[in-house]
């Protein structure tokens, strides 16, 4: 009999990998139902969902009834948290909603299986709540998205012809990469697999680590045009930032250059989740075959 995996944020970039992953695996998919929620229910990658066996439900981390709702009969939860930036307060109330919750609403041998926040102060979060609310859980905590090189970290015209990324730290910080619509399943799909070996284990879901100038030498390969990186001042960076998110998003990025993403043991902790990971993972090289960027 199948067990019911129930997928918070089934219609996003992490949920919709997990989901799909499930589904399209032959043997997980034999051993798990899907069930994923979104907030809506009647968007186009819901129905996608559908289509291919997974029962769409609407539910919101914010709204605890609908959770428990969702929750009923599950025997395995895949949920992660959102940063929201108000002190970090609402990150922590959504991932002990979702613990209490599961405690009270699935079987004694239930597991989840959680992405916790990305921030480093919330990084530890989820799996503390976790632990103290006695579920039995592994986790998953992602790289930097490859998706972010389309949107906010998207080279920018120089005005000589060549393209530029900016930030705050030096371009020799390194930062382990994660293609999040690929492989976070993956990473999930190998706990699902065999949980009682991961059972309090993290997975450090990367499948390369490059710093941003290695990064921009890749991009110039790819694309043919040439792509820099350079340090911009953190007075002028703060003024690109919603202020309620400046200091977070500047510690981060500063705790990950002086410390590394994952800690001291970034690059071993990222080597042992990837030797762990369930399938091939996509290079950042692939990544960019697949995504070509747009430079204009």
């Amino acid at each position: 009999m199948s067990r019911l995996l129930v997928v918070f944020g089934a219609t996003g970039q992490q949920g919709g990998s997990v989901a799909n992953y499930v589904v399209s695996d032959p043997e997980l998919s034999k051993q798990y139902k899907v069930r994923g929620l979104t907030r809506d229910p009647s968007k186009p990658a819901a129905q996608t969902l559908q289509q291919k066996g997974v029962e769409v439900v609407k539910g919101d981390l914010d709204d605890e009834e609908s959770v428990k709702q969702a929750l009923q009969g599950a025997h395995t939860v895949y949920a992660m948290t959102r940063t929201i930036y108000d002190d970090q307060a609402k990150s922590r109330e959504q991932a002990r909603n979702t613990s209490s919750t599961a405690l009270s609403h699935t079987p004694a041998t239930s597991r989840t299986a959680s992405t916790p926040s990305m921030h480093t102060t919330q990084r530890p979060m989820s799996s503390s709540i976790s632990v103290a609310c006695r579920i039995k859980s592994a986790f998953v905590a992602p790289g930097t998205f490859t998706q972010n090189f389309a949107g906010m970290m998207a080279p920018r015209p120089a005005g000589d012809g060549t393209y530029a990324i900016a930030n705050i730290h030096t371009g020799e910080a390194k930062f382990p990469w994660l293609d999040v619509v690929s492989d976070s399943g993956k990473f999930v799909g190998a706990i699902l697999a065999e949980p009682e070996k991961y059972e309090s284990r993290v997975l450090s879901a990367s499948s390369c680590i490059y710093s941003l100038d290695e990064i921009v030498q890749i991009m110039s390969k790819v694309t043919g045009k040439t792509v820099k990186y350079s340090v911009m001042p953190e007075s002028k960076y703060r003024g690109f930032l919603p202020p309620v998110a400046a200091d977070s998003i500047v510690n981060m990025f500063l705790y990950i250059q002086d410390c590394g993403y994952y800690g001291p043991k970034t690059k071993e902790e990222v080597e042992w989740s990837v030797q762990h990971a369930r399938g091939k993972l996509t290079s950042f090289e692939d990544y960019l075959l697949k995504n070509p960027l747009k430079l204009e």
